[in-house]
């Protein structure tokens, strides 16, 4: 684990960098850029919160979710089309179901936080997650046929899997952003270009492996990641905790449940979570209908598996340099104004896919691989730039001892902002009668998509004004929580001087004391 004092709550990034001792060029230049600052950033970050713990952010977000997710959402897409033959409005409602797992978030981080397993509060999580992934992905790929209902079951396992292996890192995310409050945009960076970099690469194999062995041979694929995860539960270094009493797990549960809600009353968290909200709900989700019509022979421009995994693949690269930007540019800059920016531009490109529906870009001379490539890049781009300032706040909200549930609880709320806009979505399409063969309004789709995107910017005023570093509410202001005489619960500021002394040691019995 980390090292005690606060001699590493403020990183001189500077040691990292070697200088040549004449005063000359820095060594390992390459046109004004040293090319060693990934690894001293990546040696620096796992000298400070041990390997193990970098080891796992990259495999949950850069394996699992990134190469995982990219692999099994194209292998989705082609399963719900030409495996069960479903509607496009039907695979948006089925995608909201399958995401259910992410909107009980709360349970696992609950679970993570105050029910320890074998001495260990996140270790046995990972396995957990491990093993119902591996099963749910070969029950899938060993069976020709499946009923449309236990194939929802299966793909809602496998995303249990997935939701609950990011609760658990996302609990040890939490837990050293409030250690090192320093490194929390470094951290979540960490995560965004894990998730990034694996999601280029599932993107770029997933057309291939599609045609290949089919949308069924990539579920059994999908194993590997699960196992890696696994593997995470075997070594990652937490302290081993023998003693813990079971009997009490109710009293806990409940001492979490008034922690949560004491903390989510608080004028600076509730603002802001309800912005999150609104953000993504108000965003909708219309990805099968645009689907469906990329792979259409007549009406639209007849994608085949390996040019949708490539479009995606390319597309991913502007998350990529969306965490980038972020990291080094954008990263000090106010909350509500990178906000405010990001929700504009992402409005704006929407505008591409209606000029893509419409044919327009062949009228500019522009084919359609091409066009859609920009489209995707775009789109990703923007989206993980207006994501990352909105993950720095949430992972600077969460009280000591509860990190898991309470970031656990931000990110639920903002999936079921992403499950409305979903459901909404395949509303709209099947109100506009877009289905597998008719898209003759789908442009109209798009164009109250692209108007509704807009609408956030009036909500911005729940969004702090300051920056990583200083906005308006911290995590420290919510470390202890109390109940007094009469028996109600109120927050206490803690001095900014506050030093954990054994931060590897947090529980949650500490923050609540009857």
């Amino acid at each position: 684990m980390v090292e005690e004092g606060k001699d590493h709550e403020v990183v001189n990034r500077e040691e990292l960098v070697e200088e040549e001792t004449n005063g000359g060029p820095k060594r390992w230049m390459l046109v004004g850029y040293d090319i060693r600052a990934p690894i001293n950033w990546f040696s620096m970050l796992s000298r400070v919160t041990h390997w193990s713990f970098v080891v796992g952010v990259v495999v949950v977000y850069g394996v699992n979710q990134g190469f995982g997710g990219a692999l099994g959402r194209v292998g989705t897409e082609y399963y719900m089309k030409d495996v069960q033959k479903v509607q496009p409005s039907e695979a948006q409602a089925y995608s909201g179901i399958t995401n259910i797992p992410w909107i009980v978030k709360p349970i696992w981080g609950l679970l993570t936080d105050v029910v320890p397993i074998l001495g260990y509060r996140r270790r046995p999580y990972f396995i957990l997650a491990g093993i119902i992934g591996i099963l749910s992905m070969f029950f899938l790929s060993f069976h020709a046929k499946l009923h449309i209902v236990l194939a929802l079951l299966s793909l809602t396992a496998g995303s249990a899997g997935v939701a609950i292996a990011d609760v658990t890192v996302d609990a040890c995310v939490a837990q050293h952003s409030g250690i090192h409050p320093s490194l929390a945009p470094d951290m979540q960076s960490l995560c965004a270009l894990s998730s990034s970099i694996g999601a280029l690469i599932g993107f770029s194999l997933s057309g291939i492996f599609v045609h290949l062995i089919g949308p069924k041979g990539v579920y059994g694929l999908l194993s590997i990641p699960y196992m890696l995860v696994l593997l995470v539960g075997l070594v990652l270094k937490e302290p081993y905790s023998p003693s813990f009493a079971y009997g009490q797990i109710s009293e806990k549960f409940a001492d979490a449940a008034t922690a949560m809600w004491t903390t989510l009353k608080s004028e600076d968290v509730w603002r802001p979570c309800l912005y999150m909200y609104l953000s993504f709900a108000l965003s909708l989700n219309i990805y099968d209908g645009l689907f469906y019509w990329e792979t259409d022979s007549k009406a639209g421009p007849s994608f085949s598996q390996e040019i949708i995994g490539f479009v995606l693949s390319i597309g991913s690269i502007g998350s990529l340099l969306g965490a980038i930007l972020y990291q080094y540019n954008l990263k000090t800059y106010p909350f509500r104004a990178l906000l405010f920016w990001t929700q504009l531009f992402f409005g704006l490109s929407g505008m591409l896919d209606l000029v893509f529906i419409l044919r327009l870009n062949l009228k500019l001379g522009i084919p359609d691989y091409f066009f859609a490539v920009i489209d995707e890049s775009v789109f990703q781009m923007v989206g993980r730039l207006k994501w990352m300032p909105l993950l720095v706040l949430s992972s600077q909200l969460c009280p000591p001892g509860i990190e898991g549930t309470f970031f656990a609880l931000l990110m639920s709320i903002d999936n079921f902002g992403l499950m409305s806009s979903t459901w909404l979505g395949g509303l709209l399409l099947h109100v506009l009668n877009v289905t597998r063969t008719q898209f003759d309004n789908l442009w109209l789709a798009i164009l109250i998509r692209n108007i509704l995107r807009l609408v956030p910017l009036c909500f911005l005023f729940l969004v702090p004004k300051g920056d990583s570093e200083s906005s308006g509410f911290s995590r420290l202001e919510v470390l202890s929580v109390v109940e007094d005489g009469e028996n109600h619960i109120e927050v206490l500021s803690v001095s900014e001087d506050y030093e954990l002394s054994k931060p590897e040691e947090v529980e949650l019995t500490p923050l609540v004391s009857s």
